[in-house]
């Protein structure tokens, strides 16, 4: 005969409302406790007896009782693959009746046009529902919850999700999720009130929400979310930090939306309070007996409005400062002396600068497949030295710089025990670093080319870089096989090999072809001569081949009759750079310098080629930047020779002189054809400003543009009278197949030989 030890139950909670109801009325199923001759288990499907078993308080053997039994029902719901579970007696045997939850056999979606499927299956997967889990109701309408949230998030205030359960074979159960997306809801009108000493027409131009306009297809930026709106707001609270009003607030933020769900208003209430002068800044606490040296890092001015960029970036250079001689944790805080009565206030900075400390150990965490030793050499902090603010700085960014990781962050642990010990952890995350690429390409120059490449910049997590390259334009075909050693040495000097194979084919005016054929190879060191910089040198070795026997400028053909069909040169190279730009497809500021050398002193060939180039950036405004750019090239025969013929320098079009035809610029030869110069000076500057309608959005911008130069022969003067000019507007724009520019131009200085071609273009893309 079967004893039930507990009645049945569907969960914990319910479980032990049974227990207690069973204690106080029917203590005629008590159990009285027994030994264990054997355990046994029914209504498994799925599930493991193992399973079961490593989760019961009892084994054969043991002394069963009613507190047993008890705890072995709360051990089995918990493992959450139960929806019944109950325990009944036979004799001296323990049986085990168990219903198995449901089990997920499919995950599916309608209707879901926004998401990408596969990102909705991880996201639920990662809350519970997903195939092969067990079927939780509960869990079912989180999900379904989930979902109409990720909704909200891309303004669909419409939308309805419906859940279908559909029971299959073996206890399992279909999910699906019907969504009705319904239509975006756009931002109508955005109102700021309370506003006194600035418009709101230039308030809300601070702002990234915006109502619709030409171009918010593109942006999104009518799109309404709450993370965006907190965002503005905190830009608006620092706009207005910037210009002296300390006391600036925002009251209150009203949305409102349709009834029909496709309309949002939105009202900001602020307080500007009154603006406040600088009358002074005083600095109080410990300096470390440098008072001086910090106040020379003060860039608060007296007699300015207050400016809370200005009192962070004190704050900041401060706290670096005391971290160059070890303080770790030391605080600098503000306390801003107000006179409401005359509108001025005194900034007083109180420092803290708290015990020196030095680095007992760093730690290296999350680098699943680069080596501890790659991301460890460019550490410029050392292990029990003492903490340097500055050096860990430099070495997080030259970790960064790397390129292996999407995620670069050094944690400053203080060690148990000590007052004058840290631990530091830079923790990274891997990214791909190899890449597979099949592209093509359009410019106004070379029509249509194609290129490829494979490229591992962190082969088996060594740090060093292969990759093969293969370009087929029309005027430039390349294969180049490239490795670079970034740690050729212990002291960070790394070593470059290539092997090439080239082919150019020059304009011809009377529209022939020629072809420049150049197979070599080439080794490069770069010596880190400190942090920021670079030198380069090297050698290679080359042999140029002219291939025409009729279409050959008579520049060539002379060189070509001196000279040979055919010659070898080995250059040997020398270089320098410096790249402080803030970024390197969309800069904002900052500078890039490079300089190459090049000397053949040896071979067919005797030259000596140079090249200089500059860029800087200005931020003029938040959306307005100044970009500024000049290039000088000089090259010279050496030991009495020519200067070789197909090392000449090339100007017009894109990245030279614009509005002019590619490469036409420069000396031409009695066949008409351009045969470039020895000699070459490019002046370009570029105003971008956003595209009507995209806000802030850096990645799409008009520019306009102002170019100057030209390219002489070895035997003429550069002089401002023979400069070509030209100016216009362009498009730059990073777009998801792509970079592309575009430039419309008119010349302003030009002559009568001129080749003039006025829109230009260059778009890349892969597939």
């Amino acid at each position: 005969m079967r004893v039930p030890a507990f009645l049945p139950v569907s969960s914990p909670r319910a479980c032990a409302v049974a227990l207690m109801v069973a204690a106080a009325s029917l203590p005629a199923l008590a159990v009285t406790p027994f030994t264990l001759k054997d355990i046994r288990v029914e209504g498994l499907q799925r599930t493991e007896a193992g399973t079961v078993f490593a989760s019961l308080p009892f084994r054969v053997g043991d002394t069963y009782s009613d507190e047993k039994g008890a705890a072995a029902l709360r051990a089995l719901f918990a493992t959450g693959l139960f929806k019944d579970v109950r325990i009944e007696i036979e004799g001296q045997v323990a049986v085990v009746v168990v219903e198995e939850r449901s089990v997920i056999g499919k995950v599916d979606f309608t209707g879901t046009s926004e998401f990408d499927r596969d990102t909705l299956i991880k996201a639920l997967k990662d809350i519970g529902v997903g195939e092969g889990q067990p079927f939780d109701k509960a869990l079912a309408d989180r999900a379904e919850q989930e979902l109409k949230r990720q909704y909200l998030t891309r303004s669909l205030y419409g939308a309805e999700v419906v859940t279908t359960i559909t029971p299959v074979d073996r206890n399992r159960v279909n999910v699906t999720f019907a969504v009705s997306e319904g239509g975006v809801a756009r931002i109508r009108e955005i109102r700021i009130t309370g506003n006194e000493a600035f418009s709101e027409s230039t308030l809300l131009g601070q702002l990234d929400l915006s109502t619709g306009g030409m171009m918010t297809w593109y942006t999104k930026s009518d799109r309404y979310s709450r993370a965006k709106l907190n965002a503005d707001l905190e830009t608006l609270r620092a706009w207005y930090l910037n210009r002296g009003y300390l006391e600036f607030n925002v009251d209150s933020t009203q949305v409102a939306i349709s009834p029909d769900k496709q309309d949002i208003s939105i009202t900001i209430n602020i307080r500007e309070g009154r603006r406040y002068i600088v009358t002074g800044v005083k600095l109080s606490g410990d300096y470390l007996g440098k008072d001086e040296e910090f106040r020379s890092l003060v860039s608060i001015r007296p007699g300015e409005p207050y400016k809370a960029e200005e009192v962070a970036a004190t704050q900041k250079a401060f706290s670096d400062r005391f971290g160059l001689f070890g303080h770790a944790f030391a605080r600098v805080e503000l306390v801003p002396r107000i006179d409401r009565d005359t509108g001025r206030v005194e900034v007083q900075l109180n420092a803290d600068p708290g015990r020196r400390v030095y680095v007992r150990r760093i730690n290296v965490s999350g680098n699943t497949k680069t080596r501890d030793e790659v991301i460890r050499r460019e550490f410029r902090q050392f292990e029990s030295a003492w903490y340097d603010g500055q050096r860990i700085k430099l070495s997080r960014d030259r970790v960064d710089r790397l390129g292996y990781f999407s995620e670069v962050d050094i944690e400053t642990q203080e060690v148990p025990g000590t007052a004058d010990q840290v631990d530091l952890t830079i923790n990274v995350k891997e990214k791909p670093t190899g890449s597979l690429m099949v592209g093509a390409n359009f410019s106004s120059a070379d029509k249509l080319s194609l290129s490829g490449s494979i490229k591992q910049d962190n082969v088996f997590g060594s740090g060093n870089y292969l990759g093969v390259e293969l370009n087929t334009s029309k005027s430039s075909r390349t294969l180049v096989l490239s490795s670079v050693d970034p740690y050729f040495t212990r002291d960070g000097i790394s070593r470059s090999l290539d092997v090439y194979y080239r082919t150019n084919k020059p304009v011809n005016s009377q529209g022939e072809s020629y072809e420049l054929v150049t197979p070599g190879a080439s080794v490069r060191f770069g010596v880190p001569f400190s942090d920021y910089d670079t030198v380069f040198f090297g050698i290679g070795a080359e042999r140029t081949t002219m291939r025409s026997a009729t279409a050959l400028p008579e520049a060539f053909y002379r060189y070509r009759a001196t000279y040979g069909r055919s010659s070898t040169s080995y250059p040997l190279t020398l270089g320098w750079q410096r790249d402080g730009r803030d970024s390197a497809l969309v800069p904002n500021e900052g500078r890039y310098q490079r300089v190459n050398i090049e000397w053949a002193a040896f071979g067919d060939t005797r030259y000596l080629r140079n090249n200089y180039q500059i860029q800087q950036y200005f931020p003029l405004s938040k959306k307005l930047t100044l970009g500024l750019n000049a290039e000088l090239g000089y090259a010279k025969g050496l030991g009495g020779r020519d200067y070789p013929v197909f090392k000449s320098f090339y100007g017009g079009g894109l990245g030279t002189v614009r509005a002019f035809d590619q490469n036409s610029l420069g000396p031409v030869d009695v066949t008409g054809a351009y045969l470039g110069g020895t000699q070459r000076v490019n002046l370009n500057g570029e105003l971008y400003f956003p595209f009507p309608g995209v806000g802030n959005d850096r990645t799409l911008r008009i520019f306009g543009y102002f170019d100057a130069g030209n390219v002489w022969g070895e035997d003429e003067t550069p002089t401002l009278a023979s400069f070509r000019a030209s100016a216009g507007l362009g498009l730059s724009w990073i777009s998801p197949v792509g970079p592309l520019k575009l430039s419309w131009g008119q010349p302003v200085r030009k002559f009568p030989q001129d080749r003039i071609q006025r829109f230009q273009f260059q778009i890349g893309t892969a597939f």
